[in-house]
């Protein structure tokens, strides 16, 4: 009774913004994970509502992330809509050693510039200082090269999501974000699966290429 009791004072204290953010995030994961093209209209809500989230807890590396998926998740609808003739789906596909050097370079790049920009851009702009600038930057580096190799439909895009998710979980445990906590611990597992399932595929469509 008392665990009832306190699962209902929980569940009143937390954001109905935050949460539904959650419940579309679980979604659009877990479609992705399935290789179902409808996880990107639930992705679009998703990001929108996170754009406003990390804007008011001072998370700007993820706000501006999130303003970047938003755009990228149209794209990745319109991507996955425009299939190959003859085809289902559009393909899976492995990364390339370009992709590979390209992605490295970008997060190397992006990680320093953006984490310094956050420290000294929010004394300007009168804002909270950024919390955990570089690592915070970081994240959100390796997430714009997940997202747009999912959007590709790049099968080593799940790798790159369990490893950001699992930093994220911390962060957001630290900023007392506990609902989005729970749904990145969540993310991490159907990453895992997803990433099983994509492989699964690929080797499908070999089997399917040679006859």
């Amino acid at each position: 009774m008392e665990f009832i009791k306190a699962l209902e004072a929980w569940w009143q204290g937390q954001s109905l913004l935050e949460l539904i953010g959650v419940f579309t995030g679980l979604i659009c994961v877990w479609l992705a994970a399935i290789n179902n093209i409808w996880n990107w209209p639930f992705a679009i809500i998703c990001t929108a509502i996170y754009v406003y989230i990390f804007a008011k807890t001072a998370l700007y590396a993820d706000m501006g992330q999130n303003i970047y998926l938003l755009c990228i998740n149209i794209y990745g609808w319109y991507y996955w809509i425009k299939k190959p003739k003859g085809e289902e789906k559009r393909p899976v596909l492995l990364i390339t050693r370009q992709q590979i050097l390209w992605s490295v370079m970008a997060v190397a790049l992006v990680t320093p510039a953006l984490g310094f920009t956050l420290v000294k851009l929010a004394p300007i702009l009168h804002y909270k200082p950024a919390a955990f600038p570089y690592l915070d930057s970081f994240c959100t580096a390796c997430s714009l090269v997940g997202q747009l190799f999912l959007a590709r439909k790049v099968l080593e895009n799940w790798l790159i999501w369990i490893f950001v998710d699992i930093i994220y979980v911390g962060i957001y445990i630290v900023k007392d974000l506990k609902p989005t906590a729970f749904m990145f611990g969540v993310y991490v597992i159907i990453a895992l699966f997803g990433y099983l399932d994509w492989r699964k595929e690929y080797h499908r469509q070999l089997q399917t290429a040679n006859g």
